[in-house]
């Protein structure tokens, strides 16, 4: 299998890097601003970079070549994410996961939902995410969105849990590290169990918490 990860300068998308070299025979496209200057080939036989922003179209073509699933590490501008979803349709790429935001179904309720909402408020910023992720869930394409909620790093913790659609988001916080698990996880499941699906992604022991325990 190949994967295209979208934003392969972040955090999260190096940990996938990582994950899938050592535990898989997938091959790598790793698109990102700048990527053959910043990224580090773990593989460079697995491995190849795309330099490109979101909106750069020429680059995003040549980037979905012989691609069958996309991660995409950033959907805060719609307009990049109708562009990448019309260029996947052309190439073929069937398949897509998406990170986003908790809140985006105003599902996050009780102590924790105030707090959030006073954190994120009703930006522009936030809009964009709920429309990207609307744009993703009418595409007809094999999609799973993850709604993450606040993020910190601890180093060997991959736990994670996660909501459907639906149901209240419960879980303060996650790990990085959990939130790259569970996308490796995605991409080896032999079922269905992941496909067309919002999922609410949080760590286990964090879901009566009133805020991250990092705040």
């Amino acid at each position: 299998m190949k994967l295209l990860v979208l934003g392969a300068a972040g955090q999260i998308s190096k940990m996938i890097e990582r994950n899938q070299i050592l535990e898989t025979e997938n091959e790598l496209v790793l698109y990102a601003r700048n990527a053959a200057k910043r990224m580090i080939l773990l593989d460079p036989e697995r491995e190849r970079t795309v330099d490109g922003d979101f909106l750069n179209h020429s680059a995003m073509t040549k980037a979905m070549q012989g691609v069958e699933t996309v991660y995409l590490n950033d959907m805060g501008d719609p307009q990049a994410i109708a562009m990448i979803l019309a260029i996947m349709k052309e190439a073929g790429v069937k398949k897509i996961i998406g990170a986003t935001v908790l809140g985006i179904y105003d599902e996050v309720v009780g102590p924790f939902g105030r707090w959030n909402q006073q954190m994120s408020g009703d930006s522009k910023l936030y809009q964009d995410q709920k429309d990207s992720s609307k744009l993703i869930e009418d595409s007809g394409l094999d999609y799973t969105l993850l709604r993450l909620t606040w993020l910190y790093d601890e180093q060997g913790n991959e736990a994670y849990a996660y909501t459907m659609k639906g149901e209240a988001f419960v879980g303060a916080e996650v790990t990085r590290q959990g939130v790259a698990r569970l996308v490796s996880d995605i991409l080896v499941a032999d079922d269905t169990r992941f496909s067309n699906q919002s999922l609410g992604v949080y760590e286990p022991g964090s879901e009566e918490f009133a805020k991250p325990s990092f705040y």
